[in-house]
């Protein structure tokens, strides 16, 4: 994890608790965390998972790797140093999100297994759910997708460290949930998903009128 340069500095507890808020908001925080091969339908999901969520009442937020990257994380690039530590600012504002009792759906390649179980750690330490979600999806059809144009680009050589193609994508091993995205439907992954929540207790029945 990144260093602590900034001293005397204190983390300040306020007087309305994470429970507090979940009561208020009818349901748990936890981050859901889709990772997988660029075109593997990360966002479509989550998106889609989102909708399906906001009709039920409940509140969530979508962090996605593009539009992440024109904001707090404008500065990095692709390097695996620069993959890393865009990974750990996203790890930190999910766990904001968690804490306020909002469900994070987290849209990343996020290639690296030891910089995804770092985010994991960081929410254990503060008994905060962290879900895995594999995205999984053959290369060979995610280059069919290509929705981007970039695996075309990087076969091309137009794009460097590309994973999949010059850099690596290291599959999690014990992930929460794994989704088949070139076997399966949308709405099929987006019902397993649900039923994951449902059956953790992240989801709550919202009152009548509520």
């Amino acid at each position: 994890m990144a260093e602590q340069k900034a001293t005397n500095v204190h983390w300040h507890d306020g007087e309305i608790s994470r429970s507090d808020r979940s009561r208020l908001m009818q349901q748990k925080g936890a981050t859901l965390w889709f990772t997988g091969l660029s075109g593997s339908g990360k966002s479509t999901v989550a998106v889609a998972l989102e909708e399906a969520l906001f009709e039920r009442g409940h509140l969530c937020y979508r962090l996605d790797g593009d539009n992440i990257r024109l904001g707090i994380n404008k500065n990095l690039g692709f390097s695996a140093e620069d993959r890393t530590e865009n990974i750990r600012r996203i790890g930190e504002i999910a766990k904001l999100f968690v804490d306020s009792s909002v469900i994070a759906l987290t849209s990343f390649i996020s290639p690296y297994r030891d910089d995804r179980d770092q985010v994991r750690a960081l929410h254990a330490e503060s008994d905060m759910p962290f879900i895995e979600v594999f995205v999984d999806c053959s290369l060979e059809e995610a280059e069919k997708r290509d929705p981007k144009g970039l695996y075309k680009k990087a076969r091309a050589g137009e794009i460097k460290n590309f994973t999949g193609i010059d850099d690596p994508y290291e599959a999690p091993s014990n992930p929460e949930i794994h989704l088949h995205t070139d076997q399966m439907t949308l709405a099929e992954e987006v019902e397993i998903l649900i039923n994951y929540l449902e059956a953790h207790g992240i989801l709550a029945s919202v009152k009548a009128g509520a």
